[in-house]
């Protein structure tokens, strides 16, 4: 599904050269549930940015669903993001004035489906999430679980291939972050391949496999909670 090889990442500052990512490889299988966890400035967002096609390494090779990504230009990447990726941030990145069905439809609006199909895809997204009963809520109505559930739902409503979810529970109370990590588990057992960026090793705890990346390079790997 997903495969990055040798992958470098520097960034220039002034005359200094800066390495982010030192020689970074990572294969992630279809279905799998995979958590990569770092302190702050280990490397870990700007890895996250370079597999959901945002961002691209200085060197080393990236294939998603056989695709050449390094090969592509901005215009295929951000199609091949639509297509194939599903975003989940730390902070929802919810548009205010649009109701949570609004919300989960603009990935399908610019993928081109018809306004009644997306409507209809939006709202079984919603119900997957368990917010049939919140559908033409604004996200002020909603708390920030669920607001959190309504981010999750329009990033699955294009059917990815891979969820990223980036400290996905980093703004909520501990009880809507298990909330949200069940759902991640449910979604995961209906065949969702999930990556999870966090720096909390509870929430790591969650995924099936856990990598440990720091100061650019992934230090460690072992089995998650959610192992079978």
């Amino acid at each position: 599904m997903l495969n990055l090889q040798n992958i470098y990442k520097n960034y220039s500052q002034g005359k200094l050269e800066v390495s982010v990512l030192k020689d970074v490889s990572l294969q992630v299988q279809e279905g799998e549930y995979v958590a990569i966890m770092g302190p702050s400035g280990s490397g870990k967002t700007t890895l996250m940015n370079i597999i959901g096609c945002l961002d691209k390494p200085t060197s080393g090779t990236y294939t998603l669903a056989e695709k050449d990504i390094l090969r592509q230009n901005d215009r295929e990447m951000a199609r091949t993001r639509n297509q194939l990726i599903g975003f989940v941030f730390q902070n929802f990145n919810l548009l205010p004035r649009q109701t949570a069905l609004e919300n989960v439809e603009l990935p399908l609006v610019y993928a081109g489906v018809s306004k009644r199909e997306r409507r209809r895809i939006a709202r079984e997204a919603l119900v997957r999430v368990g917010l049939e009963e919140r559908i033409n809520f604004q996200p002020t109505q909603l708390s920030g679980g669920q607001q959190q559930r309504v981010a999750i739902a329009r990033a699955i409503a294009n059917h990815p291939k891979v969820l990223l979810a980036d400290e996905p529970t980093g703004a909520l109370d501990t009880k809507s972050g298990e909330q949200v990590m069940e759902l991640f588990h449910k979604l995961n057992e209906e065949g969702v391949t999930i990556v999870m960026i966090t720096h909390e090793s509870a929430i790591a705890d969650h995924a099936r496999r856990i990598l440990s990346i720091r100061d650019g390079e992934i230090v460690q790997e072992r089995a998650g909670g959610g192992a079978a």
